[in-house]
């Protein structure tokens, strides 16, 4: 479970970007948190992975399955994000990309290989491992992206807008695809947005931050 207890974030010389905030996420729901531009969503994203500027005052708490993140670095927090642009490394193969995902424990060399072409066939990208992302239509690379956050093991899932850039024709099924593997992996999953079909599709609570 994600929990956030009474946090709030306060930029440096200036007042709370919101009201402070209280939630709980079980493993497997999609929370929404809804808000106009410029409130501080990406800000929230940034703190619960650990990435939060030193400009900014964190007060309150965040716990993941019952252990507080604040004193832990980012990468031992185990917190998967995915941005508004699906940011896959441009010098690797798209089975790279996930292969930086895998958990490097997974060996040898055959098994991980395994485990990464297992991934793609799950994104409906089968026979894509030596492809270029440059080579992938935007639905492709938010698929790649996606497994490639959860071949890390995530224990929670950040969406800082990840469908805001895809059009109407494939925003729906990419949606669908990223709440589907969240709930089937049972990961508390929070999305940040401000448009509300993404909220209506979650069949989640709905947070407004203010």
């Amino acid at each position: 479970m994600l929990e956030l207890a009474a946090l709030s974030i306060t930029p440096r010389g200036g007042l709370p970007l919101f009201a402070p905030l209280t939630l709980a996420i079980p493993p497997g729901e999609v929370c929404t948190l809804m808000g106009p531009s410029g409130i501080g969503k990406s800000t929230l994203l940034d703190a619960i992975g650990g990435h939060l500027s030193p400009d900014f005052t964190l007060t309150g708490d965040i716990r993941l399955n019952g252990q507080s993140l604040l004193p832990l670095p980012a990468e031992s927090r185990r917190v998967g994000l995915m941005f508004q642009e699906a940011l896959l490394f441009p010098h690797l193969s798209v089975g790279d990309n996930l292969a930086f995902g895998l958990d490097p424990a997974v060996k040898p060399r055959a098994a991980r290989r395994a485990a990464i072409e297992a991934a793609l066939a799950d994104a409906g990208l089968a026979g894509f491992y030596s492809r270029d992302p440059a080579t992938l239509s935007g639905g492709q690379r938010a698929r790649a992206a996606l497994m490639r956050a959860l071949l890390a093991k995530p224990r929670a899932l950040l969406l800082d807008e990840p469908f805001s850039r895809l059009d109407a024709s494939l925003r729906a099924d990419i949606r669908r695809f990223t709440f589907d593997h969240a709930r089937a992996e049972a990961i508390p999953t929070l999305l940040v947005t401000h448009d509300a079909s993404d909220a209506m599709a979650t069949g989640g609570p709905v947070h407004h931050l203010a």
